[in-house]
């Protein structure tokens, strides 16, 4: 929660800095949360490949835990949860 509002604040003073100085956003909102979005999925590029270099399996479930939480920013299931999902037939 610190993290979150740290952010915000240093968001806010951006704002009044940028408000002050007469001058407006760099980026349309759209754009910059497209932006945003590519760095955190760029991010998420790395530690597949390190890896596969060490020569373990990149899986569905390995990347769901991972990296999707990363990416979206929610907790992702644990691997147990995930193979029990895989291993268990829908009735």
């Amino acid at each position: 929660m610190k993290l979150y509002l740290i952010s915000l604040g240093a968001g806010i003073l951006v704002g009044i800095i940028y408000a002050l100085m007469q001058v407006r956003s760099p980026a349309p909102p759209a754009v910059a949360l497209i932006g945003l979005l590519g760095m955190l999925i760029g991010e998420q590029v790395v530690p597949p490949i390190k890896r596969m270099i060490a020569g373990e399996p990149v899986t569905v479930a390995w990347f769901h835990q991972e990296c999707m939480p990363k990416i979206t920013g929610t907790p992702g299931p644990t691997l147990a949860a995930a193979d029990t999902k895989e291993s268990k037939p829908e009735q």
